[in-house]
Formats: C-alpha cells, sequence, structure tokens
C-alpha cells in the first residue's frame, strides 16, 4: 500500500505522525510520501519540501507568498500524479491541502481523504459542498461534525482527537522538569502565543502587556513559554521584556523525545495558560490546566471574519463541552488590560474550568481506541479495491 500525506502546521503533522503510525500497525508494508514535519518523518516519512513554508495563515500574510506557494501546490500535485498511490490524504491547511486535491481528483481518480472537518458550523458553510467535489473521504476530530459533511455528499468518520491519546505529565516528570528549569515551588504560568510567525508577531505585544500586569499582581509566578523550532529565535526576540524571568523551551537543543516530554511536562506543571486560539486549548485541557485564551487577527483578515463567523466562542473546549468555562479575549478585545483580568479571575477560580475540561476529553473519546489507528482503520475500511 502507498499512501501520499500532505500536513502544512505542527499540529497537521502531530496527526500525519498518529495516522502513519496507526496505518504501520494495520498493513506493516505501507509506504509514504509527501510533506510533513518531524513527527511524521520519525514514522518513515521523506518529506519533498519543508513544511514550515506552508504554515502561513491570514489574508495578509499568504499575500506576499502567494506565488511561492502556488508553486508548491502545482509541484505537490504533480508528485501525486506521478507516484499514483493508492489514496492521497490531506491534513488540515485546507487553502494548500484542497487545492492540491483539486488538481488531482481533475486528472485522475486516486482516492482522496481529508483529515480535520473544515469548520462550517463556525463560518462558510459553503466551503462543505465545494470541498465534496474534490474528497472523498474526511476524518472529523469533533463528534458533532459527520453529519455536516455527509450532508454535503462526502462519506465521514469521527474518529477522535490524538490529544486523548497523548502521555499526561506524571509527577516525576514536573519535578525533574521544575529542577532542570530552576523553578523550584514557583506558580507557573504558560505562554502560548501561537506557532506561526504571523500569529506570534501580532499576538506578543498583548501578551506581553498581560502578563506584566498580571505578574505585577502575582509576583510569585515564573513565565514558560514552549515554542517550536521554526520559531524559537523569534520567541527570543520578542520577550526579553516579558515578566516573570521568562523560561523558553528550545526543541532545538534537545532531541525530539526530550522536547515532547518538557512540553507535556510544562503543560503538567502549570497553575494557569495564556494561549492563543486553537487546539492547543484541548491540550491544556487533557493536562487539566486553566486557561484564558486570546487572539486577534490582521485589519483585513477580522474584518472578514466578523462578518463571516456565526459562533459566539472560538474555543474548542467550549464548544465540545457546550460550556463557556474558558474565557476568551478575541480581536478588539485582545488588549493587555482585558486579558490580565480574565488571567485574575481564572488564577482566583482555577476549578472552574473542570468539569468543562473532563467533559471535552470525554466526548473526543478519552478511554477509547488510539484516535490514529481508528483514523488509520476508517481509511482502510473506506477505501475500495482499486483507486488509482
Amino acid at each position: 500500500m502507498r499512501v501520499f500525506l500532505v500536513a502544512g502546521e505542527p499540529s497537521g503533522d502531530r496527526l500525519g505522525g498518529a495516522l502513519m503510525e496507526g496505518l504501520k500497525t494495520l498493513v506493516p508494508d505501507v509506504e509514504f510520501d509527501g510533506v510533513g514535519g518531524p513527527l511524521m518523518q520519525a514514522q518513515g516519512l521523506s518529506s519533498r519540501f519543508p513544511m514550515s513554508e506552508l504554515s502561513v495563515m491570514g489574508l495578509v500574510e499568504v499575500l506576499p507568498k502567494f506565488f511561492h506557494l502556488k508553486r508548491r501546490i502545482s509541484e505537490t500535485a504533480q508528485a501525486v500524479l506521478d507516484t499514483k498511490p493508492d489514496v492521497l490524504i490531506t491534513i488540515d491547511s485546507p487553502d494548500f491541502s484542497l487545492r492540491v486535491a483539486k488538481m488531482v481528483k481533475a486528472n485522475s481518480k486516486i482516492r482522496t481523504v481529508h483529515y480535520v472537518a473544515p469548520s462550517v458550523w463556525a463560518w462558510r458553510p459553503g466551503r462543505a459542498g465545494k470541498m465534496a467535489k474534490v474528497i472523498d473521504h474526511v476524518l472529523a476530530l469533533l463528534p458533532f461534525e459527520p453529519p455536516y459533511m455527509e450532508r454535503a455528499g462526502m462519506e465521514c468518520d469521527f474518529v477522535g482527537h490524538p490529544v486523548v491519546g497523548e502521555p499526561i505529565a506524571t509527577p516525576d516528570e514536573i519535578a525533574a522538569f521544575r529542577h532542570r528549569f530552576d523553578l523550584g515551588n514557583a506558580p507557573i504560568l504558560l505562554a502560548l502565543p501561537g506557532s506561526r510567525r504571523g500569529e506570534i508577531e501580532r499576538l506578543a505585544e498583548s501578551f506581553g502587556g498581560a502578563l506584566r500586569l498580571f505578574v505585577d499582581d502575582h509576583p510569585n509566578y515564573r513565565v514558560v513559554i514552549p515554542t517550536v523550532g521554526a520559531t524559537t529565535d523569534l520567541i527570543n526576540d520578542l520577550v526579553p521584556e516579558w515578566p516573570g524571568t521568562p523560561v523558553v523551551l528550545d526543541p532545538r537543543q534537545v532531541g525530539a523525545e526530550q522536547a515532547t516530554a518538557d512540553k507535556r511536562a510544562a503543560f503538567g506543571a502549570a497553575d494557569l495558560a495564556l494561549a492563543a486560539s486553537g487546539t492547543v486549548s484541548l491540550e491544556l485541557a487533557a493536562q487539566n490546566t486553566p486557561m484564558v485564551i486570546a487572539y486577534k487577527l490582521n485589519w483585513l483578515t477580522q474584518k472578514m471574519a466578523e462578518r463571516m463567523v456565526k459562533l459566539d466562542t472560538v474555543t474548542l473546549v467550549n464548544l465540545v463541552s457546550e460550556t463557556r468555562a474558558v474565557p476568551e479575549c478575541l480581536l478588539d478585545d485582545c488588549q493587555p488590560q482585558k486579558i490580565a483580568e480574565a488571567l485574575r479571575k481564572v488564577a482566583g477560580a482555577p476549578d472552574a474550568q473542570q468539569h468543562a475540561m473532563n467533559l471535552t476529553m470525554d466526548r473526543l473519546g478519552r478511554g477509547g481506541e488510539a484516535p490514529g489507528l481508528r483514523a488509520a482503520r476508517a481509511v482502510l475500511n473506506r477505501m475500495q479495491p482499486s483507486n488509482a
């Protein structure tokens, strides 16, 4: 069996790595090709070009790289057509992935699978119909998504979210982490301004200002900032003035296994987190870390979002648990004073989010089959005898 995979950012790399591991369990002689990051490469993928080239979000950020991304789309689609895999699996990054799938479908009968359903329940519901023209099968992370995809004409399976299968930090790991970074018994505030350069640059000022206001009132707190290798230097440049004697976790200084363990221990040790909107809210919930979510967009992208978004919350913990337990400071409210006030409230009642976090993990498949294996099984079960 030959599988071509395309992932465009760290969260997609995590999904792809788990899916590949599941496929190897079910089909030991499976062969992989495509584009991915370190976790997918660890499962045997030789990436055709650095995944970081695709980690771009927002209209303003994409425009300067438009022609380069367009060339990569054509190159990737042609590679699929040349190698004739049994299945093309695109992972999130829909602006890139679905264009690749469109070119492949226009020139072949190769089966296409997209991992991560578009959030049509939140904005632009028409995307599902357009997607159905180029995608045969969708792997959904959230339990309420399959009906939206099926109504548009695609097969869809809820496969659970990989966060529920990831290990939880042990007390020994947390103690070792605190000792190695000289954190003592200080309360820890995680700062998580995103994994993409553009969002980090947008959020750094608001995050830094909010942290200064919060730490002024809570001087015992230490600030810890996990990073991905592609943005560590940017973080180091932006945070020297942040309070709490920040500890920046640089994955480049240790092996991949240790970097993962450090991040897990940081999440487990944290008393509080300030995070950008995204999958990270689920990672925090898995470790029972109370949080505040803050996010803003470039002006043009924000104005477009304000017209299209249909929900009163964007945080996955709130959506999956059907609560509004996690406070948000979004768009025009992403200001230091408002963020700091939200942090103070959460720090004063750290157990208030516990029920929502537990409910979220249960609904995402905690205690069941590993999501990567479940996704692999769904791919295989839906495949026809011949797709090329």
